[in-house]
């Protein structure tokens, strides 16, 4: 690996032929400082450059949905999330590009992830990747509404989401609150129905009853969904489940 050029100590000169001379006047300092310009110029310091700059770790761009099977939209999903947990993050670095560009007039991402509202599901961070590229909707409880199912429709049948991944988390509020079953504020509540299926089929384990409310999701959205049935037996989608530990990072798959 090349070098960078050692700069010249103060107090020294150099003589006609390159050689480092004693100068305790400090006056040759000028043709030192003229000569390490000689050999930046010369392509030592920018070889120098150049090699640091290839040893960094750029992103590797993911393109326009269409250019995705749902086998590797899912694997593109997981492969960030395994970036995430590495602390390998690449998606910063072009979220500053795209937002310079003119990206108003259309979106095209290529997964949909169903979570839930929990601040600690930051879900474009969860699977490093930028703007643009995931179709995101959140709840609390990453419930199938009517309201959700017609946003996952619309990021499948329109904006061609090729994966839709329902995705639960560990300490789920939601998940927790309807298996204590305890009165609560407000509309609170209403979130009960949607979940307690899981609870019937996991009991009160929360993490049992998180992930198998997260797999239900995900059938009701495969198969209460005209649309979204209809696409994944085209072989156009893919609906997955998964589960989200937060003190991990880390996103396991659910069967």
């Amino acid at each position: 690996m090349n070098q960078m050029p050692k700069l010249p100590r103060q107090g020294l000169s150099f003589d006609s032929d390159g050689r480092e001379v004693h100068d305790p006047s400090g006056v040759g300092r000028e043709p030192a400082r003229r000569r390490f310009l000689q050999l930046a110029a010369g392509g030592a310091f920018v070889g120098w450059i150049g090699t640091a700059a290839s040893q960094l770790s750029f992103p590797k761009p993911v393109f326009a949905q269409s250019t995705l099977t749902p086998d590797a939209a899912l694997a593109e999903l997981m492969a960030g999330n395994g970036r995430f947990v590495n602390r390998n993050i690449t998606s910063d670095a072009q979220d500053l590009t795209i937002l310079k560009q003119n990206n108003a007039e259309k979106q095209e991402p290529f997964a949909a992830v169903l979570s839930c509202a929990d601040s600690r599901v930051p879900v474009e961070l969860v699977f490093d990747q930028t703007i643009g590229h995931i179709f995101v909707t959140r709840v609390a409880g990453n419930v199938a509404t009517s309201e959700i199912i017609a946003s996952l429709e619309y990021g499948a049948a329109v904006l061609g989401t090729k994966v839709i991944l329902v995705m639960g988390h560990a300490g789920c509020g939601a998940v927790k609150a309807t298996i204590q079953g305890a009165e609560v504020p407000g509309q609170i509540s209403a979130l009960y129905p949607h979940i307690q299926p899981a609870v019937d089929q996991a009991g009160s384990n929360l993490e049992a009853a998180t992930k198998a409310n997260a797999k239900i999701q995900a059938a009701l959205l495969a198969e209460s969904s005209t649309v979204i049935k209809g696409l994944v037996k085209e072989g156009k989608l893919k609906v997955a489940a998964a589960y989200y530990d937060i003190a991990a990072g880390s996103v396991t798959l659910l069967s």
